[in-house]
């Protein structure tokens, strides 16, 4: 299979691309920089509205990854309109591409993100569940909307609603190792939240399940099957490392610290995200336990 991918030098991508190529597919990066000499890439802008059509002919799938850091610095009104265009516009972009396509590929993988379910407390959410209010539900709403033209034209669209990804390479837990390894970490606000996590192996293998079993279509929540509170995170990470977490975060404190939506979005927000899909349709997770998850995680590198 020939397939394409965007955001191909991020966490997940530089993930996915390696495991695709060993997986015998044939792998084709999607770039805003132009392609070196004898390099399997295609040239996209979508900023620009620069894309080369023809080398998207013929391609088995894609899979778009591509979009801008949420939590990588404070949200203004540029950063989130950087952060909901960088999404729904290219996906947009890319999606009327392909529909446009004489041969377009069968399958889009494209991510989206469990913010779609805001806060929600101890609800138990499944793809079934309905979207939640404020800017990050918006942002997903509008992100999976914006592949429409790609369903219309009979590409199977699969939307990975992705939780916190979890990697000593990238994403938050490098983030939050300096602070455990030095016993400084603690709960974060009351602690009751839900985190719905998943490990980056996993979620490379639910992109390859994905592009594998043509039952999936539509949302799917990309979560191990054990969502955790902050407490169980934070008691998990501790022992993990060997380390006390003494130091509780109190919520006023993050507030301060990244302002109130976003600390209320992305830190202090609960939801408790099940992978009903992809347990229907037998994806198998190598990780599906927190605490064995860590320790397998920290012990394959985990210095930030």
């Amino acid at each position: 299979m020939r397939v394409a991918i965007t955001g191909s030098t991020g966490l997940v991508g530089s993930a996915v691309v390696p495991v695709l190529a060993e997986s015998g597919y044939d792998v084709v990066r999607l770039l805003r920089r132009a392609p070196a000499p004898g390099e399997k890439a295609i040239r996209w802008d979508p900023e620009r509205g620069v894309i080369d059509a023809a080398e998207l002919e013929g391609l088995d799938a894609v899979i778009h990854l591509a979009g801008e850091n949420v939590g990588s610095g404070r949200w203004t009104a540029a950063r989130k309109a950087a952060i909901r265009d960088s999404r729904v516009n290219g996906t947009r972009f890319l999606c009327d591409a392909l529909a446009g396509l004489a041969r377009p590929p069968k399958t889009l993988v494209c991510a989206s993100a469990i913010g779609y379910y805001g806060d929600r407390g101890e609800e138990v959410l499944t793809e079934e569940s309905p979207p939640g209010a404020g800017f990050l539900p918006g942002v997903c709403r509008e992100w999976e909307a914006a592949s429409a033209a790609a369903a219309r034209k009979g590409i199977r669209v699969v939307a990975m609603r992705i939780g916190m990804v979890l990697s000593p390479k990238g994403g938050a837990l490098p983030r939050m190792l300096p602070l455990f390894r030095a016993g400084l970490g603690g709960v974060i606000g009351n602690g009751r939240q839900y985190v719905s996590w998943v490990a980056l192996d996993d979620l490379v293998g639910i992109v390859l399940h994905a592009l594998r079993c043509e039952d999936l279509r539509g949302p799917v929540n990309a979560v191990a099957p054990r969502p955790v509170t902050n407490r169980e995170f934070t008691e998990a990470l501790g022992k993990a490392l060997s380390r006390p977490t003494p130091l509780p975060v109190p919520a006023f404190a993050l507030r301060l610290a990244v302002g109130d939506e976003m600390a209320d979005a992305l830190l202090l927000a609960s939801a408790w995200v099940v992978p009903k899909r992809l347990l229907d349709t037998g994806y198998a997770f190598r990780f599906p336990e927190l605490p064995a998850a860590l320790f397998l995680l920290l012990a394959k590198g985990g210095t930030p």
